[in-house]
């Protein structure tokens, strides 16, 4: 009798098959967290160079967080019939096409359309990822890799800036979105000869040459092949959307979909803004691009320090002292302004902010079984990029008004807070 996929991957050594398909799932996400924040760092440029006010550019936050909605609740899904690997193929593609276009922009209308674009394939590559490192790691060290393969993006972001800085008052705007095109491009070959598709997905979807396909991967891992495909689930005729409201996962559902859109409103608030936030408080503009940086550079350990305590000490209580933590920050924000410290605030709240709502990823991994698993991580994602949407554009609103630095950060704080409070009553058996 075949041992199942789970306890084979539950069981065993990772092997460098594994190792390969996170690291590969984990440059990924560096692109992502790149093609996200190429426009925060291009937008005080933007707003000279074209004389756009605040509103407009939250138009254009918000165009590109539509975009991430949209194609996690609705391309995302479709992972679970075509594959992980195709979809992060697919994402990539729309990712690199879009991006460099937006450096031919002379308007807000064409950063508004292609913003959107981008977004579409960000959307579907954070899910995907998300699901196909869960798919390949063992049960006690899950919460780890899956919050370790999405702490790319912060490390993106931070490459990025470090360019952004060097590049944009030399080269002017543009040039960054074509450095980030081509870096998108790049990595279509890697995918299509690094990346291995998900052995759940051959055994449960069963596609055509399932059994071969899953042996080689098998016999890559060093583990026993299959003589036989095991019994295949009931198959169901639509992306089971309705699936993530049926039973036992419809409360906890909510919670993490409330959560989710109340950390990502204030998240995309800061990464879409405080450049701009840090120009208008005095900085220079290189300066105020390493603002954006050292959040990143917070992020990134933040999220692997989560997933490391996370594993320890339970995912719903690291996430919610993480996301109040981060309120708490923010409260206290004025006591920093015009000191030596500000920049070390900055990457502060990185480290909370984006540890935290990492985290809720690997709630959404934990929580649905493997046949719609990439949904369930889309729709988590997808809810609360709707949170993220208006983040942004009430930020700019907010800031076109005259409101401070420090009276925004007193406004985001409370929606902070109550992620973290949603977070500790998750109520599903299988997040601890």
């Amino acid at each position: 009798m075949e041992v199942s996929p789970t306890l084979l991957i539950d069981q065993r050594p990772i092997s460098r098959l594994q190792y390969a398909t996170v690291w590969i799932c984990f440059l990924m996400n560096m692109l992502d967290g790149m093609d996200v924040m190429v426009i925060s760092y291009a937008a005080p440029a933007i707003a000279k160079s074209w004389n756009v006010r605040p509103e407009a550019l939250g138009a254009v936050f918000s165009s590109g967080l539509f975009g991430m909605t949209a194609g996690a609740l609705f391309m995302a899904p479709y992972a679970d019939k075509i594959g992980r690997k195709a979809m992060i193929m697919l994402s990539a593609l729309i990712m690199g096409v879009s991006i460099y276009l937006t450096a031919l922009s002379t308007g807000i209308g064409h950063l508004i359309i292609y913003r959107f674009i981008s977004g579409l394939g960000i959307g579907c590559m954070l899910a995907s990822t998300a699901a196909l490192a869960s798919e390949y790691t063992p049960h006690k060290t899950r919460d780890f890799w899956v919050s370790f393969v999405i702490a790319g993006y912060p490390v993106g972001a931070v490459l990025s800036g470090l360019v952004a800085a060097r590049v944009i008052p030399d080269l002017g705007w543009q040039s960054i979105f074509e450095i980030a095109g081509v870096a998108t491009f790049v990595t279509l070959p890697l995918i299509g000869l690094f990346l291995t598709e998900s052995l759940e997905f051959y055994l449960k979807s069963q596609p055509a040459g399932a059994l071969e396909k899953a042996n080689s991967i098998l016999t890559r891992m060093g583990q026993p092949t299959y003589s036989q495909l095991p019994a295949k689930p009931a198959r169901q005729a639509v992306i089971p959307v309705k699936s993530l409201l049926a039973n036992d996962y419809k409360v906890p559902t909510i919670q993490l979909w409330s959560a989710l859109f109340l950390a990502f409103a204030t998240l995309y608030f800061l990464t879409s803004w405080i450049p701009k936030l840090a120009t208008n408080a005095g900085l220079s503009m290189k300066l105020a691009i390493y603002a954006g940086t050292v959040f990143n550079v917070g992020a990134f350990f933040g999220i692997t320090i989560q997933g490391y305590f996370s594993s320890r000490f339970g995912l719903k209580r690291t996430i919610g002292l993480y996301l109040i933590m981060t309120g708490v920050v923010m409260i206290a924000f004025r006591f920093f302004m015009g000191s030596d410290t500000l920049l070390l605030v900055f990457g502060l709240l990185g480290f909370g902010i984006q540890g935290g709502f990492v985290g809720l990823y690997a709630v959404a991994a934990r929580m649905y079984p493997t046949e719609f698993r990439t949904t369930g991580v889309g729709w988590a994602i997808g809810m609360g990029r709707l949170g993220g949407i208006i983040g942004p554009a009430v930020g700019g609103i907010l800031i076109g008004m005259g409101l401070s630095m420090v009276t925004n950060f007193l406004i985001y704080a409370v929606p902070t807070i109550f992620a973290g409070i949603m977070t500790l009553y998750i109520s599903s058996k299988k997040v601890s």
